[in-house]
């Protein structure tokens, strides 16, 4: 493999950057090339959850592809492994476990991409100053996560954000004002450490404030998995052990991350009829309409081939 060029490094520096301010993102490498690919070993390229490229991992066919590959692995955050090219190029030599993904694009070029989701470890803001508060931010720290401890009278809105995890363990002291401060945040996650009775009483509360019923909503309370009667190093346990299901199953997202992911796997595709390309089926891919229907391409000299003669690829084209 080349060395990694010098502008790589920036790639990497941004990746670092990105991790730092908690944003979710894919790692893209460039393992393998046959030219004329423009791609190259070694090529890296950070890719942000809406779409945003730095960095270099091919041309105009590439680089498509796995923006789109890459949002999908941020939102199933499952690394993969991409073959671009041509089928034929192939054959019955692609190991299990590769997704080969035609793109021609007049070249006889070809990629071997890895893709990584770089996923941040959350950010646990606990409120409160009670023992069970520090058990819980010394276990968050544990687990190598970010865990701040913070007094009652000291947390606003301020010192939480969107991607942040906020747990509300005043327990008696202040409980109202620390949530209302909590959901004017909007973190990915809310949970007050309370009984159901005290936590209807808050909620109520809340709700006569004017609190919009759909933010309440999201207020897990009690906070943590139910393990019954616990003393309070068993609560901060239950909260964790809570925090890292819902991690596991994706639960941990800001809304708009998670409204992006749920863009990025509804985005409608269709297959370029005259490479077999995945392009998404909107202005972007230079749309085409023939004999009613709408097709579309890669590239303009796809387009031009088929209008040239779209009898000789409507044989050729495959499902969307």
């Amino acid at each position: 493999m080349d060395p990694l060029p010098v502008e790589g490094w920036d790639v990497i520096e941004r990746a670092a950057e990105l991790a730092r301010l908690g944003e979710e993102f894919a790692l893209a490498t460039v393992v393998w090339r046959m030219g004329p690919s423009s791609g190259r070993p070694g090529g890296r390229a950070v890719i942000t959850a809406t779409g945003i490229v730095h960095g270099w991992i091919g041309g105009a066919c590439a680089e498509p592809v796995v923006i789109r590959e890459a949002q999908r692995a941020i939102a199933d955050r499952t690394s993969r492994l991409l073959l671009l090219g041509t089928p034929d190029q192939f054959g019955a030599a692609v190991p299990d476990g590769m997704t080969v993904i035609p793109i021609a694009c007049q070249s006889d070029g070809a990629l071997e991409v890895f893709v990584e989701p770089v996923v941040p470890v959350p950010r646990v803001v606990v409120v409160g100053r009670s023992p069970m508060a520090q058990t819980l931010v010394d276990l968050v720290r544990a687990v190598g996560w970010q865990g701040e401890l913070v007094d009652s009278t000291d947390f606003t809105a301020t010192s939480a954000d969107p991607r942040s995890v906020v747990v509300v363990a005043t327990q008696g002291h202040g409980d109202e004002e620390a949530l209302e401060q909590a959901l004017a945040a909007q973190p990915a996650y809310i949970g007050l450490v309370a009984s159901h009775r005290r936590g209807e009483t808050v909620l109520g509360y809340l709700a006569d404030r004017g609190v919009a019923a759909d933010r309440l909503q999201r207020v897990r309370v009690p906070a943590g998995l139910d393990l019954g009667s616990t003393a309070h190093r068993e609560i901060a346990v239950a909260i964790l052990a809570e925090l890292v299901q819902l991690r596991a199953g994706g639960g941990l997202l800001p809304e708009a991350a998670e409204a992006v992911a749920g863009a990025a796997s509804t985005t409608a595709e269709a297959v370029d009829p005259v490479c077999g390309m995945t392009v998404p089926a909107d202005a972007s891919s230079r749309p085409f309409t023939y004999e009613g229907r709408t097709y579309y391409f890669c590239s303009a000299g796809c387009r031009t081939a088929f209008e040239n003669d779209p009898a000789a690829y409507l044989g050729q084209e495959t499902p969307c």
